[in-house]
Formats: C-alpha cells, sequence, structure tokens
C-alpha cells in the first residue's frame, strides 16, 4: 500500500537537462524512500512554448536515467475541463476578477519591489471594475497580510503576497490557464501529498496555498531543493543552452545530480546499483513520517 503520492511534472519546452535531472531525482527518492507512488506529468498547458518532440524525449531520458513511474502520464492539456471547473468555483464565489491591463500597463503602473517574484506589482486597477475596457485576464484577489509555511528544506517562510505579489493571473490574455491554478488542480486531483521541485519555485508557494484553501484543496507538503546554476550565476535551463542529457550515458549524469543534492553514493556498477545508494542516502538525509 503507498504511503503517498509525489510527482515531476517537466514542462515539454526541451530536453532533460542536468538542471532538471536534479528535480526529478529528488522527487524520485523522496517517494520511494517513503514507499510512495511517484507521477510523472507533463505541463503542456503554455501550447505557443511546446517543442514538437521534446515530450517524447523527456520521457526516453527518464527511462534511460533508471526512473519508473507509476500509473499513466498525464498531460495537462488533456485536462482542460477540470480548470474550468475551478475557475467558475472561484468566480462564483468572487475569488477572482477580470482584467483589462496588458503587461506594459502593469508594468507602467505597477509598484516595484526589490526581490519581488514576479515583477512590477498588479495596484488592483480592475478590482471594481473595467469601465468601458474589454477583459484580457483573469486575476486571483490576494488579501492583506501575510502567509507562511513550512517547507522541508527552507524551514519557516513568510511571504507578504499583497505586498510582494498583489493580485496574480490565473487565466491569461491568451486563453491559457495560468501555471498557479493548473498545478493545485493537478496536485489535488493525482493526489500528490508531497511536492518536490527547484527553490525558484519556493515563491510560487504562497500562491498556490492561497488558491487551495479558496478551491478546498490541501496543501501538500513541499522541499524545494537547491538549483544548478551555470558559469555566469544564472539558473540552468534550456533556454540560456543547457546540454541536453545523453541517455546512452546514464551514470556521469546520474552522479553529478546526485552530488548536487549532496548524497553519497559510491562506484556505482551500473544504474540500478546507483538508485539503491542514492535511495539510501536520501533516506539517510530526508528521513520523514510517511503521509496518511
Amino acid at each position: 500500500m503507498h504511503q503517498g503520492t509525489g510527482r515531476f511534472a517537466p514542462s515539454p519546452t526541451g530536453p532533460l537537462h542536468l538542471g532538471s535531472l536534479v528535480a526529478a531525482m529528488a522527487s524520485w527518492l523522496d517517494a520511494r524512500a517513503s514507499g510512495s507512488r511517484w507521477l510523472v506529468r507533463l505541463e503542456d498547458i503554455d501550447r505557443p512554448r511546446e517543442v514538437r518532440g521534446a515530450a517524447r524525449q523527456i520521457l526516453g531520458a527518464l527511462a534511460s536515467h533508471g526512473f519508473r513511474w507509476d500509473g499513466p502520464v498525464v498531460r495537462q492539456s488533456e485536462r482542460t475541463a477540470l480548470y474550468e471547473r475551478a475557475f467558475e468555483r472561484l468566480r462564483a464565489q468572487g475569488s477572482i476578477y477580470p482584467c483589462a491591463c496588458s503587461r506594459r500597463d502593469v508594468e507602467a503602473m505597477g509598484a516595484a519591489v526589490d526581490g519581488a517574484p514576479c515583477g512590477p506589482i498588479y495596484p488592483g486597477t480592475c478590482r471594481h471594475g473595467l469601465g468601458d475596457r474589454p477583459a484580457r485576464a483573469w486575476r486571483m484577489r490576494v488579501p492583506e497580510g501575510g502567509h507562511a509555511f513550512d517547507d522541508r528544506a527552507a524551514g519557516r517562510v513568510s511571504q507578504d503576497l499583497a505586498r510582494e505579489v498583489g493580485d496574480f493571473v490565473v487565466r491569461r490574455a491568451d486563453g491559457f490557464w495560468a501555471y498557479q491554478l493548473a498545478v493545485v488542480v493537478d496536485d489535488a486531483q493525482q493526489g500528490v501529498t508531497d511536492v518536490v521541485r527547484g527553490a525558484d519555485l519556493l515563491d510560487s508557494t504562497p500562491r498556490q496555498r492561497l488558491l487551495q484553501d479558496a478551491l478546498g484543496l490541501p496543501h501538500p507538503r513541499t522541499l524545494h531543493v537547491p538549483l544548478v546554476m551555470d558559469a555566469d550565476g544564472r539558473k540552468l535551463a534550456k533556454s540560456n543552452g543547457a546540454t541536453a542529457l545523453d541517455p546512452a550515458t546514464p551514470l556521469p549524469a546520474l552522479r553529478e545530480a546526485a552530488r548536487h543534492l549532496h548524497l553519497a553514493v559510491g562506484a556505482a556498477s551500473g544504474v540500478a546499483d546507483f538508485w539503491e545508494q542514492a535511495t539510501a542516502a536520501w533516506t539517510r538525509r530526508w528521513a520523514i513520517e510517511p503521509a496518511r
């Protein structure tokens, strides 16, 4: 009997690289060490950014590096009805409102706050109506006050959503669902109990928890692992030329990912031996009570 559920949710905007391998490894090890399920979800909701063939490459790279997932791969592009129902619930209870402002409008009138996770803070221009302007996006009403939560790596984290983020988008001007809404709906529908991902998404957690509260959904436990950086100190990413994983030689990349996660793994004789050692190392470092 599985104790909980973890997941890895890549976007098919290019092949997997070392940074995405670190996130996948941490999530997989956390699930396996606690006897939980591990799911793969392709976050292909942003269709204009999807790269042809990337989904197949991602799944092939995961398999060649020894990952095994439980159940079928889920694709966000096939789940729009779920997002629509959540959206309608938010609208019916007055938690969201239409916004006529363009990105340029927000940049021109939004408050700049040092360290804000998503740029200029939207000042709530359309909270009380659009006037004669047509609606573009839909935004979440963010209440005043701070939001605090416990992360297994970062400890106690506090964020003043109103001051540091503002009313954030749940449906974009191009009609696509925003990441924050889709991921909350997906995690709840799939029964995800533990979210293990890169530290760049730590700032997204308060927004997701606000949506979970509004929709009556549970809060998964979170663990945000350190990012892999390039030589210029930027997050390693497809957009800045990160080298794709080589399916033919998985062990070198697996060893490098384990080193990044500070896992003591010896000279593994093969992929199966590596995962056995890595799971034991993760258990020693991140042992938790099983989810119930």
